[in-house]
């Protein structure tokens, strides 16, 4: 009995040792589970609230924030307040006053808690993240993609502030290639490879890159006219240009240069490169060649001229050509690597050569930064005057302009030139030499000869001392003719001005000068009007539309009201009293719904018109070699004097088959490529029928070498490289072999295989042209059929044979 009760005290004194422990077990594991949901919201948040420090509501306006902020500055600086929180608070309210001050800061804190801004915007609200992690979810077990910015993103990320700030006006100085984009949009996640390759190649040449976020950037995107993902722009002077083309780096890579000004880089060949050099003159700018043996300018190059479009004029030699021989033996020039030269006012030596097998950005800026200015410049505008006389800031840093007063008339050549010589010989860079014609400039001459009372030539000492104009300068003695006596009296003066620069005695203001090089008032304004009737254009066609649905759906909702209340009101009195009229109009109205016509119309278009492309050098690469598989561009051959009526034909002939989502329409004019349909043939020689080759045979050669191939159709496939053929079919007098298509000879019908050859050599008329097409529906029903012969190529005929001949 005994032993039995010690068993059961021993079996309850287990039983609550065991009990002790899985509530101690339990205890942790609740707190691990509280650290888990708990935890992040603690590790989180913020160290400080800047409304609390600040001590303001989150309706405060700017206007109170700011008075709050001047008067805890006083309060809590350190070097006021010798309190030991003093410095921490004081770093707590200039950090409150940084995000509060700024909207978009502001904005997201009030929004996600976040105070950094260069922490991800992009992820999910706070309340979110923690009904997510209360509830164990796994991002992993999902497989959703990330939401953490790719780093190539984030560096290039715009916001409305910085792109008005930097990127718009450095637009004009290069072009900005610029991404729309958004969290969960899956196209973007498709075109980012593609991306990021643009971004490495065309970066390191100097193209600006931007990406804006659509969730977070709403203001930008609908400042740009953006308002689908994902979207591409550019973005050059000020203006944006979509990128409307298949997202492949070649393609992005042409949008940028079709950004650039088309005439910005000359071609230069042993006839043009004199005048190329001589005009530095009429141009008031330094002279660029580049040597090179591409034929097409690099990038990198056109990149380049357009950054300093405004101070040096660039110019390209092909050296791989022979019209180019004799300017690269003259300027011995090394066919081995690429060379740049630049030219001064001296044409027959370079004021500066570089030669390197890589051309980097960072090469052309130093070389052409360091050189954008003449020996001697003449002053054009405001703008030139600043850079090249800059304002004194520290006396180290002083810089002389040695200014030549002159006129453009003959007898001014040689005191010129005497000019010019001496600039050459005195180089320190203290010492800027320029001139003026006083007939341009003729407020700025006057402002400096009034004191003095003198007239051109005249050389004047002058040193700028505020933006505004004023400057303090002193007129060279004796004036200046040019002699060796003026060059030996300038010398010394300007060694006495460079000891002591308390030399220059008179004070001015001088006016703002006037821009030589400005178009005039009617141009500009011509140029103006074109720029905003093209844009107004470029947003009714892409980008505004939606912003103009509603204005659009009030008006048609107005039409339509107005039609069924006023119109149909009228016709229905209308009705009442002529019922035998409607009655006779009624059988028409159902001949228009013949059987015959309701068979060609069995595949409901999805459209009420066929949309034809024309193929060019554009869009041959999307509409033939790159064609999706399965898919089929049927294509009219056309010249310019039938393609009205043939498009007409061919349009009402392929309406009924425009539904199907495998068919694509375009149309190729042979008088603009005519080598095109020849090297499609040859490719194929199974293509052309025998009889009509035994006719071709006998014909003179001066007509046998030039084939008619007016309202042939061709079925390309891009992806298979095969084509069928359908061939004029003719309702009067045409040869015979010109009728048969790809058909069988049935479908032509016998009546015809018995009419003269002889009318094919004569002119087709526009009822001939018309009816040329006439059988081409019977062919599109055996095209959808598959029935048609196939003539297969090795390749498509490439773009030489496309393009026309220059």
């Amino acid at each position: 009995m005994r032993s039995q009760q010690e068993s059961c005290l021993a079996c309850q004194f287990m039983y609550l040792k065991m009990g002790g422990w899985s509530v101690f077990v339990t205890g942790c594991v609740w707190a691990i589970l509280l650290l888990a949901l708990f935890g992040d919201s603690l590790a989180s948040a913020p160290e400080f609230e800047p409304y609390k420090v600040l001590g303001v509501s989150r309706k405060a306006s700017q206007a109170e924030i700011k008075k709050v902020y001047k008067r805890l500055v006083r309060e809590w600086h350190p070097d006021k307040n010798k309190s030991p929180k003093a410095e921490d608070m004081f770093i707590k309210i200039t950090k409150s006053y940084e995000i509060l001050s700024n909207e978009e800061r502001r904005e997201n804190y009030d929004r996600f808690g976040q105070m950094d801004e260069n922490q991800n915007f992009a992820r999910a609200p706070q309340g979110f993240r923690h009904y997510h992690d209360s509830f164990y979810f796994d991002e992993s077990f999902f497989q959703f993609p990330r939401t953490s910015r790719d780093f190539t993103d984030s560096k290039h990320l715009l916001h409305y502030n910085r792109y008005i700030s930097e990127v718009l006006p450095d637009s004009f100085k290069r072009p900005y290639l610029i991404k729309i984009t958004s969290e969960w949009c899956f196209t973007c996640i498709h075109i980012e490879p593609v991306w990021k390759d643009t971004v490495q190649e065309l970066e390191p040449l100097g193209v600006g890159i931007g990406v804006v976020d659509i969730g977070y950037e709403r203001q930008l995107a609908n400042h740009l006219g953006a308002h689908s993902t994902p979207s591409i722009l550019g973005l050059i002077n000020g203006k944006v240009t979509f990128f409307h083309y298949a997202v492949v780096r070649e393609h992005l890579k042409e949008f940028v240069e079709s950004l650039l000004p088309q005439k910005l880089v000359e071609k230069v060949t042993d006839n043009s490169y004199l005048e190329f050099l001589n005009s530095w003159h009429e141009e008031n700018k330094p002279r660029v060649l580049m040597f090179d043996v591409a034929s097409n300018i690099p990038l990198l190059y056109k990149l380049a001229a357009f950054a300093y479009k405004d101070y040096v004029q660039f110019g390209y030699v092909d050296m791989g050509l022979t019209e180019t021989s004799k300017v690269v033996q003259r300027l011995n020039i090394n066919t081995y690597a690429p060379s740049m030269l630049l030219f001064k006012e001296n044409t027959d030596k370079p004021a500066d050569v570089i030669q390197a097998r890589g051309m980097k950005k960072q090469i052309f800026d130093e070389f052409v930064s360091s050189n954008r200015f003449l020996l001697v410049p003449r002053l054009v505008n405001q703008k030139f005057f600043d850079e090249l006389c800059p304002v004194k800031q520290f006396h180290r840093r002083r810089k002389y302009c040695v200014l030549l007063v002159t006129g453009e008339e003959e007898q001014f050549v040689s005191v010129n030139e005497a000019f010019f010589d001496f600039a050459s010989f005195n180089t320190k860079e203290v010492l800027r030499f320029a001139y003026v014609y006083q007939r341009q400039q003729q407020p700025l001459c006057d402002a400096l000869l009034k004191k003095e009372d003198t007239i051109p030539p005249q050389v004047i000492l002058l040193e700028r001392r505020s933006a505004t104009g004023r400057v303090l300068y002193r007129t060279v003695t004796g004036g200046w003719n040019g002699s060796d006596d003026d060059k030996l009296r300038l010398h010394k003066q300007l060694e006495i001005l460079q000891r002591d620069p308390s030399y220059l005695t008179h004070d001015a203001m001088l006016p703002e000068l006037n821009n030589e090089f400005a178009s005039m008032f009617l141009i500009q304004w011509i140029n103006t009007a074109y720029d905003y009737i093209a844009q107004f254009y470029f947003d009714l066609l892409y980008s505004n539309w939606r912003e103009m649905m509603p204005v659009l759906s009030l008006i048609f909702s107005a039409l339509f009201i107005l039609f069924g209340t006023v119109i149909i009101q009228a016709f229905s009195d209308a009705g009442e009293d002529k019922p035998a009229k409607q009655k006779a109009t009624d059988p028409p109205k159902t001949a228009e719904s013949s059987p015959g016509q309701e068979s060609t119309s069995s595949r409901p278009p999805k459209k009420n018109f066929v949309e034809v492309t024309e193929l060019t050098d554009i869009t041959y690469m999307s509409n033939l070699v790159r064609l999706k598989p399965g898919h089929i561009n049927v294509v009219l051959i056309l010249t310019d004097a039938s393609k009205q009526v043939l498009l007409r034909k061919f349009a009402k002939e392929v309406y009924s088959f425009s539904g199907s989502p495998t068919l694509h329409y375009s149309f190729l004019n042979v008088d603009k490529h005519s080598q095109w349909m020849d090297s499609l043939m040859e490719s194929a020689p199974d293509a052309r029928p025998s009889d009509c080759l035994d006719e071709e045979e006998e014909e003179d050669d001066s007509t046998s070498n030039k084939s008619d191939y007016t309202g042939h159709v061709l079925a390309l496939n891009g992806h298979k490289k095969y084509f069928c053929i359908f061939r004029p079919v003719f309702t009067g007098e045409v040869a015979e072999c010109s009728r048969w298509s790809d058909e069988d000879a049935v479908t032509a019908g016998p009546s015809k295989a018995s009419r003269s050859r002889s009318s094919s050599r004569q002119k087709a008329t526009t009822l001939e042209i018309h009816h040329k097409l006439d059988r081409l529906g019977l062919w599109m029903e055996r095209l959808m059929e598959g029935t048609l012969p196939r003539h297969y190529v090795p390749a498509w005929p490439g773009l030489d044979t496309i393009t026309p001949q220059k």
